[in-house]
């Protein structure tokens, strides 16, 4: 090895040891500077002239207070009578004068406080303060056989350690970052190193924490900060904005400030990269995760049979995201879909594979008919068992609700009275009775509910009814507006725990909570489009009642009393309770009982419908009360 060789060398290892001095020497200088700085912007001409001002005023207090001393020490010596007119009057020209003299003090400490000397000139004074003794000291303990110079050696240490330390504190250290990162990562790595963080976290109110060197991880960066006894972990997440500003990442850049390993100490993710990166997530097929998870890379299966809760607020992404498991609920024979939609725009999309109720008469009767059903399956579980065997004539029947909201306020309508040629009408608030006993009683049943909404809150205009709140098991939420929103959704404890869902990015990005063990790990979610869901194959459609709850396929035909049997396709859109009731007319009923019996619908639904077919011309009532199809109309 050449002189040039181990030069470099030695320049390296003195560098990567000034590097690891320099974090800890930089507070030091940090103060240091700081306090100069402070004392030369007090430094102003303004300020020296008070001083010089206040010098002056001090020393003519000084040289009076002097003076009236004498007088009085000469006027007890003219008198030995001390309630003398003479001896009086110089006693309180010498209180006056001492006073002016100490007020005068005052003002002069003030003037030297707002014009300090520089704190190189103090540190000069100090340090020759303490080496004048020393030297004193070192002469009286030294002989010529024998010289002791140690006092004058610490005094000269003291000042190459406060001029060391300054320098090497002062220094700007390079920051070694690891291959393969982009160019914000470098930048944020850079920013975490705690020689950069000790050198700049002061100006943002950070003194007294310190970074370790960035983790590059699959999910982003990773470093851990040590607190001191000023801070906590809450304290230190208080302060995420001053953090994020002296890191200098931009605004949408997710970061997680969390407790660490020991009360002590706190641990700060940037999440720059996404462990879900290059996996493909659209369209579905059987068995196809519903998510993954950006900090593991896990795939996240939504297991079927769970009462499920699923939030996020307009363009989060929510459809998108539910697609797949409501195919999910519907492939297999021994499932079967319900989907219960007010706003139409979903449910529509599920009409070749789902039982769908758009309308509130739809809602009412569907919701009825899964409580007798909830109520005939509870009686069949065996003894020893807690839940019914599923099977293609006891199928598992997932009813997702879309939006919740509009449920809730559909079953807030008033019922109509009775009246001499009408029955009441129907009773609108059994919807949320009934989803309610649902809720808390059919998942023995195998009926599982999934409530989704837009508007995660419980009053009086909120998305969620609480008792089919406290049923859920799995909650599920996309971006939401508000942290209070993300503690209905998630628990009372979410924000604590982070569960921040209103710090989601938009869309298709969500947080599940499942248990205990559940991470707040955002899951990018799988991508299913209403295309995808028309294109799926057609699945059989539950109906307690055993009335078709889709068009049939083929064409229907009514024999009538003035003409052959007419033939007409079957309509293309979803069965309203209105084509129900005209098709069992058609079929044979004439009574508004005889239509209650086969349809299964409730009859206040039956009357209304009735009432609305006849005035449209579509149904006859004959003198004698009973019901027929108009003439040239056919059951639609």
């Amino acid at each position: 090895m050449d002189w040039k060789q181990a030069w470099s060398k030695t320049a390296d290892t003195t560098n990567s040891t000034l590097d690891v001095l320099s974090p800890t020497l930089a507070p030091f200088a940090a103060r240091w500077d700081a306090e100069a700085d402070r004392r030369a912007k007090l430094r102003t001409p303004e300020h020296l002239k008070k001083l010089m001002e206040a010098q002056r005023g001090f020393t003519s207090a000084r040289s009076t207070a002097a003076t009236a001393k004498n007088q009085r020490v000469a006027a007890r010596k003219t008198s030995n009578n001390p309630l003398s007119t003479v001896r009086r009057s110089a006693a309180t020209a010498d209180r006056a004068a001492r006073a002016h003299q100490k007020s005068a003090r005052g003002a002069l400490r003030t003037a030297k406080a707002n014009f300090p000397a520089t704190l190189r000139r103090r540190a000069i004074e100090a340090h020759a303060l303490h080496s004048v003794p020393a030297g004193l000291a070192t002469y009286l303990m030294s002989t010529p056989a024998d010289w002791t110079v140690w006092p004058v050696a610490t005094s000269a240490a003291l000042v190459v350690a406060n001029v060391v330390g300054l320098a090497v504190g002062r220094r700007s250290v390079s920051v070694r970052t690891e291959e393969g990162l982009s160019a914000e990562e470098q930048r944020l790595a850079e920013r975490l190193d705690p020689s950069y963080w000790v050198q700049h976290s002061d100006g943002r109110g950070l003194s007294g924490t310190l970074t370790t060197p960035a983790e590059i991880t699959p999910s982003g960066l990773v470093s851990h900060v040590r607190l001191d006894n000023r801070w906590t972990p809450a304290k230190f997440r208080a302060m995420g904005d001053e953090i994020r500003a002296l890191l200098g990442a931009r605004t949408d850049l997710r970061i997680e400030i969390k407790p660490g390993s020991h009360g002590d100490r706190a641990t700060i993710t940037l999440r720059t990269r996404s462990a879900g990166a290059g996996i493909d997530l659209s369209g579905w097929k059987p068995g196809d995760p519903w998510g993954v998870d950006t900090v593991t890379g896990e795939e996240i299966m939504v297991p079927l049979g769970r009462r499920m809760l699923i939030a996020g607020t307009s363009g989060s992404g929510k459809s998108w995201s539910t697609r797949a498991i409501l195919a999910e609920a519907s492939e297999a024979p021994d499932h079967r879909l319900v989907v219960i939609d007010p706003k139409r725009v979903e449910a529509i999309n599920w009409e070749h594979r789902a039982r769908i109720a758009i309308y509130a008469e739809d809602v009412l009767d569907v919701t009825d008919e899964l409580v007798a059903e909830m109520h005939e399956r509870l009686h069949l579980i065996p003894r020893g068992q807690d839940v019914i065997e599923i099977s293609e004539e006891r199928p598992r029947i997932t009813v997702f609700i879309d939006e919740g909201a509009e449920v809730i306020t559909m079953a807030r309508k008033k019922q109509e009275r009775a009246t001499r040629e009408e029955p009441a009408g129907p009773e609108w608030s059994r919807i949320m009775e009934n989803l309610g006993t649902l809720a808390r009683m059919a998942r023995a049943a195998e009926i599982i509910l999934i409530w989704a909404t837009q508007k995660p809150t419980m009053d009086a205009k909120g998305g969620i009814d609480p008792q089919i709140s406290a049923q859920i098991t799995y909650r599920a939420s996309l971006a939401l507006s508000t942290s209070s929103e993300a503690r209905v959704v998630l628990g009372e404890d979410a924000t604590e725990k982070g569960w921040h869902a209103h710090e989601l990015p938009m869309p298709g990005v969500a947080m599940l909570r499942s248990g205990p063990k559940a991470k707040p790990h955002p899951i990018t979610t799988r991508a299913f489009s209403p295309k995808d869901v028309i294109a799926l194959p057609d699945r059989p459609i539950w109906s307690r009642t055993g009335v078709p709850a889709a068009p049939p396929s083929g064409p229907l035909r009514l024999v009538k009393d003035d003409g052959p049997a007419a033939s007409v396709p079957a309509p293309a859109g979803p069965v309203s309770n209105r084509d129900r009731v005209l098709r069992a007319v058609g079929d044979g009923a004439t009574t508004a009982r005889d239509i209650t019996d086969r349809t299964g619908i409730n009859k206040g639904t039956v009357s209304k419908a009735v009432k609305s077919l006849v005035e449209s011309g579509d149904l006859v009532k004959a003198a004698d009360g009973s019901l027929h199809i108009a003439a040239g109309e056919v059951a639609a």
